[in-house]
């Protein structure tokens, strides 16, 4: 009896009672991963499995094998897909409990914030919460929250055969929010200047002040009043040069490859300088990722130089929608809300859209 239970298929997602529970087991896993060693270090993981993943389905593929064919919700095949993407580092699963750790810790422990740390301590993505039990748990929760929504808005956001979005990149951003609304941060938050787009107070160093006027919450000591998600990259100008750059790359790496995830992978790998505390390492994963989509959807009708400039193109808005999005959404309250995974969730609506109307001849890897 029981036998028969595990093999029945669980509704809309379609697969087994047994192969979700292990989703799900693993996914507690792999959020409490995340929350242990940190957010963007568990990201950085994800950067070198995708990367080993990627560079064997290149040689499976020179040695005249196929891809692995994936379920709903997942993006890749074979290692990328179920390691990479997947339970163990997937970053729906590990750096959204990393996030959802830091968010927590932000609120709970206060004192554990570093010295050299300017913003709110819930948006250190870089700190490992080693073995405290219940930021552990947090991260199991958001683990599993992610592991849930990735597989049903993958089986759900479908129209006419096309997937809306990443799924991925999409749950990623709402477990943030989700993460905000639980611990009691503002959705959005208040910004100190001229609007939410104005990054002026922190060009100005102005350090956060009380609602109300009165005494400054041990939480919100010596943090500035406005918080750009990359101190480094945040100009316009940079932002677009730093988009052109990667978009050219990341669509060079799929035309000369046929592999879409490669140049994220880098990108991601790119990312261990940064923990380390190398100054001005740009961060370029939503960039090469849609700078490769861009050599995707031209590659077929204009060849491969019109690709590649394409992806420039794609690589610039990318670039340019992440930064939108951290003005909007990052800079005004005390997490992290991944500008990354914004840009690439919102990059592939337009693209979707684009191919459902037919003026792109596909929708990438969605």
């Amino acid at each position: 009896m029981f036998e028969v239970a595990i093999q029945t298929m669980v509704p809309i997602i379609d697969i087994s009672v047994e192969t979700f529970l292990l989703l799900v087991i693993a996914a507690a896993a792999g959020g409490a991963f995340g929350a242990a060693i940190g957010a963007l270090p568990a990201f950085i993981f994800t950067g070198f499995v995708v990367f080993l993943g990627e560079g064997l389905g290149i040689i499976n593929r020179q040695l005249g094998g196929t891809d692995l064919a994936v379920g709903q919700g997942e993006l890749v095949g074979g290692l990328s897909g179920i390691i990479g993407f997947g339970a163990v580092t997937g970053p729906h699963i590990a750096f959204a409990g990393g996030v959802a750790a830091s968010a927590y810790a932000g609120k709970k422990y206060p004192e554990m914030e570093p010295d050299d740390w300017d913003y709110h301590f819930g948006k250190n993505i870089l700190y490992a919460f080693g073995t405290k039990p219940d930021i552990l748990a947090v991260g199991a929760i958001f683990g599993v929250f992610g592991a849930l929504f990735n597989q049903f808005a993958g089986a759900l956001l479908v129209v006419s055969g096309t997937g809306v979005t990443d799924s991925i990149a999409l749950t990623v951003v709402v477990s943030a929010f989700v993460a905000r609304g639980v611990f009691g941060y503002p959705i959005v938050g208040k910004s100190a200047g001229s609007g939410l787009l104005d990054m002026s107070p922190f060009e100005r160093e102005e350090p956060h002040t009380a609602a109300d006027g009165g005494e400054v919450p041990m939480e919100h000591q010596g943090r500035l009043a406005t918080e750009p998600w990359l101190p480094h990259q945040y100009r316009w100008s940079g932002v677009t040069a730093i988009g052109l750059v990667g978009g050219i790359l990341g669509g060079y790496i799929y035309i000369m490859t046929n592999s879409i995830f490669l140049g994220y992978a880098i990108s991601a790998m790119s990312l261990l300088f940064l923990n380390l505390g190398v100054e001005k390492i740009p961060v370029t994963h939503h960039i090469t990722l849609i700078g490769a989509v861009g050599a995707v959807v031209l590659l077929p009708d204009f060849g491969p130089v019109v690709a590649l400039l394409a992806a420039g193109v794609f690589g610039a808005v990318s670039g340019l929608l992440g930064e939108v999005t951290q003005r909007l959404f990052y800079a005004h309250s005390g997490t992290h809300v991944d500008p990354p995974a914004m840009a690439i969730a919102i990059a592939m609506v337009g693209v979707a859209i684009l191919e459902i109307v037919s003026v792109l001849p596909n929708a990438g890897y969605i």
